[in-house]
């Protein structure tokens, strides 16, 4: 059950930074000025945060489990 939340912990970590690269193209699209850009700017933020969260509980979860991660 653990190596299986972990595969499922690297899916997720690749599709956030999917999200992120899709929302950097909308906003590169967009005036930084518009009230569009803006609402995609705080879901870029927050989008970034999970990645990172993501990261570190990946990197945690790995270490305890004794599994060798692509980073290491």
């Amino acid at each position: 059950m653990s190596n299986q939340l972990i595969e499922y912990m690297k899916i997720h970590q690749i599709s956030l930074q999917q999200d992120l690269e899709k929302l950097s193209e909308q906003m590169d699209a967009l005036d930084p000025n518009c009230k569009d850009y803006a609402y995609l700017d705080i879901e870029y933020n927050w989008v970034s945060g999970q990645l990172t969260a993501t990261h570190h509980l990946l990197s945690v979860g790995s270490d305890i489990l004794g599994i060798q991660t692509e980073e290491k």
